[in-house]
């Protein structure tokens, strides 16, 4: 299933495949480490001959996110049924899961996170079908959050235009225009975002830069029609196909694919491979969402 996929309206948070919030058994009054930011290494160190310090970078930690005031009702018959449900949807488990919360009017906001705390009081409530004071915590090791639909951008590499025909005759035909290899990106949220490049063959030494910072991805491999070569810049990870890496075959221009990200608003790519490739079929396509601290 599609993240999120269960979110309709404010009030709403999704675990995998758990709801919570409005028509659910489960409601909840307040949450904690959604909106505030995150805790943040800091690299800054003290003058040791002046006042103040030299800035250095901010990085930030693990986002921890908590619900508290965790209400669960429902007839007594079922009280146990649903306390289970909730149980197994909240489990620990090796992968990150997509949490999905929607808190007002600007919509709802998605973070990979593991359930790392439940808190279900067991006392008079079950036998009244109304259990009160419960809380859960996840832990997203990546502190961003994204905007739930993902976004695609494609390229072909350059190809210049027909241009006229001879013997001229009106009207004038100027054929095709030609494609120029280039990409647009827009990032609507607040933090650099880590895209994911497909290269798609037949193409030689596929490349991707970045017009406004000059970095670039750039890998010595051929691929034949068909081939896939998929670059995870928040992994780090270059593969082919779906399963054998091939990030031994990143050249010297090529930036460590963690440092290739998006900065908030417009950033412009091109799409560039060897001399003499040029097939029309190859194309390098950008998926990623806008993020937000």
């Amino acid at each position: 299933m599609a993240a999120g996929d269960q979110v309709t309206r404010p009030g709403h948070v999704q675990y995998g495949d758990l709801l919570l919030g409005p028509g659910t058994p489960y409601g909840w009054r307040s949450m904690g480490g959604w909106e505030e930011l995150p805790a943040l290494d800091s690299g800054t160190v003290a003058r040791s001959d002046a006042h103040g310090a030299f800035p250095g970078r901010l990085l930030a930690q693990a986002r921890t996110v908590t619900l508290d005031g965790l209400l669960v009702r429902a007839p007594r018959a079922t009280i146990g049924a649903v306390v289970a449900a909730l149980n197994a949807g909240t489990v620990p488990v090796e992968d990150e899961r997509p949490l999905v919360v929607w808190l007002d009017e600007r919509g709802p906001l998605l973070a990979y996170a593991r359930a790392t705390r439940r808190a279900i009081p067991a006392g008079l409530g079950y036998r009244l079908g109304t259990i009160t004071g419960g809380a859960i915590e996840w832990q997203a090791t990546d502190p961003r959050r994204y905007e739930l639909t993902e976004r695609t951008v494609s390229a072909t590499l350059p190809m210049s235009e027909a241009g006229l025909s001879w013997p001229l005759s009106w009207p004038l035909p100027f054929g095709n225009p030609g494609s120029t290899g280039a990409l647009s990106t827009t990032n609507i949220g607040d933090a650099d975002t880590h895209p994911i490049v497909e290269f798609r063959g037949p193409v030689t030494r596929p490349s991707l830069t970045s017009l406004a910072t000059g970095d670039a991805v750039e890998y010595d491999i051929p691929l034949a029609l068909g081939d896939v070569l998929t670059v995870d810049t928040l992994a780090g990870t270059v593969t082919l196909n779906g399963t054998a890496s091939r990030i031994y075959t990143a050249t010297s221009r090529s930036v460590p694919e963690q440092t290739f990200t998006l900065a908030p608003g417009t950033a412009s790519l091109i799409f560039r491979a060897a001399p003499g490739s040029s097939d029309p079929r190859a194309s390098a396509t950008v998926r990623y969402r806008s993020a937000y601290w």
